[in-house]
């Protein structure tokens, strides 16, 4: 989370904090009005990239021990190959896929987005 975060603040202009500042703009609200939007990309990609392997995690919590709440990865992984319910878990595995390529699909339109429209 914190490599995309810090590639997308490297990358910020200071100039712009320095025009706020010029302005009149306190530090605070230069943070909120400058710092955080176009920080927004980075902090999205970090999300994404914490996101799908958490999301699909199964084999660690089964090796330290087990947790008491089920995770979907578990829960796929159980409706495979302990209950065999093949119709429950390809239910599972669709859901899944859906919730993993659909914050993808946007962040990428997205991004497309700002390509177009800053060339």
């Amino acid at each position: 989370m914190v490599l995309p975060i810090y590639a997308t603040l490297e990358k910020l202009p200071e100039t712009l904090l320095e025009a706020a500042a010029d302005l009149g703009c306190p530090r605070w609200k230069a943070f909120w009005l400058v710092t955080l939007p176009l920080s927004l990309p980075g902090a999205i990609a970090g999300a994404l990239l914490c996101f799908i392997p958490i999301v699909g995690e199964f084999v660690i919590p089964d090796l330290l021990g087990g947790s008491d709440a089920m995770m979907i990865g578990q829960t796929l992984w159980v409706e495979f190959f302990s209950n065999r319910d093949w119709p429950a878990a390809s239910a599972v595995a669709v859901q899944l896929l859906a919730l993993l390529v659909a914050p993808i699909v946007i962040y990428q339109r997205r991004q497309m987005r700002q390509l177009e429209g800053g060339s």
